[in-house]
């Protein structure tokens, strides 16, 4: 959830992205914004999965595939909005959280790097944005308009479902019909990920779709790693992931920096794209394991309502669904940090039962020798 500068604070419909920062121009370096690269391990991971040949379907405000970071990266899918508006504000949001995903930069290395810079994105719009003058006349922006985006997603391809927004249908209780495009959705093999919402530190709301059973929900923590105030807390909340001076596309060659649980699920998003372009056949709920289970600054009891199971790390999350499909994946030779999260190997543990055995064996050996005791 992204809260926009350009924007009165509302609680959001969307999952707001709140800006905070002037937008740099096109040509402007962003390599130094760029904190959550390392918070999330992704040059380690990068050289095991970049999420190629994975379609990434976001359901946010539509995506501006002629911005210069996303060019070749996007299809375009339905305005499930309703009738064509034509001037109203189009695609801000949602070409932010594109950018997190699936971001290539541009002119060598300048520009935003999604977490999966090898995975396409398809876009479908099923909101307005939050300053558009449209949405008090028209709030809930198209009759089920998430539903049908969720099962379009999931007709055509989307191995991966990113949805930073929230409210539902104009409603914090949810849907029915959203509850069965979800299960319809992971039944065809889409993860479906969406932020956990922005009001932690005021009404804490339940927010759907974050809330619906085999969801991916997504909160967010800051530079240190420590949970945000806004960032909701509710116990279906799976991990966390970097959410604060997150710097991304918008429009058609400008960026802007910002707050919010949006980035974070958007990030998680791409999480779940490299281990579907790494392990292709592993199933939706599989995916959610691995990204819970290899995680950092884990909860003592290894789940609350804050963190989640903790800070989402792209490469354990590799590591963890390489072992749960059977197929370990090699460490990155970069990775020298120990590998929290995931288990140690068992190697040294077996040699170690081996050598015991052995020695054990001889003792026994030379005790007999000496006693002219018989084996049993």
């Amino acid at each position: 959830m992204f809260q926009l500068s350009r924007a009165v604070l509302v609680t959001a419909c969307l999952s707001t992205l709140l800006v905070i920062g002037a937008a740099p121009s096109a040509g402007g370096d962003l390599t130094t914004e760029r904190w959550q690269l390392s918070a999330l391990w992704l040059h380690q991971a990068w050289r095991l999965s970049k999420g190629q040949g994975v379609l990434v379907a976001v359901l946010d405000t539509g995506v501006n595939g002629r911005h210069p970071d996303l060019a070749g990266a996007v299809v375009h899918g339905p305005d499930l909005t309703g009738p064509s508006h034509g001037h109203g504000r189009r695609g801000h949001h949602g070409t932010a959280m594109a950018g997190l995903i699936a971001g290539r930069g541009h002119d060598g290395g300048q520009g935003v790097i999604g977490v999966a810079p090898a995975a396409r994105v398809l876009s479908i719009r099923v909101t307005l944005e939050l300053d558009d003058p449209l949405r008090e006349k028209r709030p809930s922006a198209g009759h089920d308009a998430l539903a049908r985006g969720i099962r379009y997603a999931a007709d055509h391809g989307a191995a991966v479902i990113s949805m930073s927004l929230g409210g539902g249908s104009g409603s914090w209780r949810g849907s029915a019909a959203e509850q069965r495009a979800v299960r319809y959705a992971i039944s065809r093999g889409a993860v479906l990920v969406a932020s956990a919402g922005n009001d932690g530190d005021t009404t804490n709301r339940k927010n759907f779709p974050a809330a619906y059973p085999g969801v991916i929900a997504v909160g967010a923590v800051d530079r240190r790693l420590r949970v945000t105030r806004f960032s909701n807390r509710q116990d279906y909340l799976s991990v966390v992931a970097p959410g604060t001076g997150i710097t991304s596309a918008d429009g058609r060659d400008s960026y802007l920096t910002g707050d919010g649980t949006s980035s974070a699920a958007a990030m998680v998003a791409g999480i779940a794209a490299l281990i579907r372009a790494a392990h292709p056949e592993l199933p939706p709920h599989l995916v959610r394991r691995a990204i819970e289970l290899g995680t950092t600054k884990r909860p003592a009891t290894g789940h609350d309502s804050s963190y989640g199971h903790g800070v989402a790390n792209a490469l354990l999350a590799l590591r963890q669904a390489g072992l749960l499909a059977g197929a370990p994946t090699r460490p990155a030779r970069a990775a020298r940090r120990p590998a929290a999260g995931t288990p140690p190997s068992r190697t040294p543990v077996v040699l170690g039962l081996v050598l015991l055995s052995a020695g054990m064996s001889a003792r026994l050996i030379v005790r007999q020798g000496r006693h002219g005791g018989r084996s049993t």
